[in-house]
């Protein structure tokens, strides 16, 4: 039993682990910053056409409210439907440029996916050439606490991408 427990705790010291930070390795690569000026442009221009129609139905609105008193059944049903007709459109175009699926989903994964795929590679090849089983992100949210300078190789995954820091 007590061969077993040794066994097991020599594999655990066994394994390598190391640690990259995305945020660091990102801010560094020229590509990616343009990128997300260019997305962030993009998103500015189709957040005003959403918001120019929004306004653009709210105008509508506010002059049927100082007209109704005037109009027939005809006309307010005529002015209400144009409103909500104004207000779907604005939606739509909302849910068409920033929902799940929507066109900054899809520039932005156009934009993004090849310089991630860059930097995965370079991580894969920095973990197999000095025998990592494991790189973890210190970036984002997983819990780690403390992680020595010593196991992040995320300056050597710059370099492998040829990009000096």
């Amino acid at each position: 039993m007590l061969f077993i427990v040794l066994a097991s705790a020599a594999s655990v010291q066994a394994q390598k682990f190391a640690l990259v930070d995305m945020e660091y390795i990102l801010k560094n690569i020229p590509a990616y910053e343009r990128a997300n000026e260019q997305l962030n442009q993009v998103s500015k221009k189709w957040q005003q056409e959403v918001e120019a129609l929004t306004t653009e139905a709210q105008t509508q609105y506010k002059n049927y409210q100082n007209e109704v008193v005037f109009l027939s059944q005809e006309q307010k049903k005529a002015k209400q439907d144009a409103i909500v007709a104004k207000e779907k459109e604005a939606a739509d175009l909302k849910k068409k440029y920033f929902g799940p699926e929507g066109e900054l989903f899809k520039k932005r994964n156009a934009l993004m996916a090849p310089i991630q795929d860059e930097i995965y590679s370079a991580i894969k090849d920095v973990a197999e050439l000095r025998g990592y089983q494991l790189v973890l992100d210190r970036a984002s949210d997983t819990g780690i606490i403390f992680g020595s300078p010593k196991i992040d190789i995320s300056s050597e995954v710059l370099r492998k991408l040829g990009y000096s820091n």
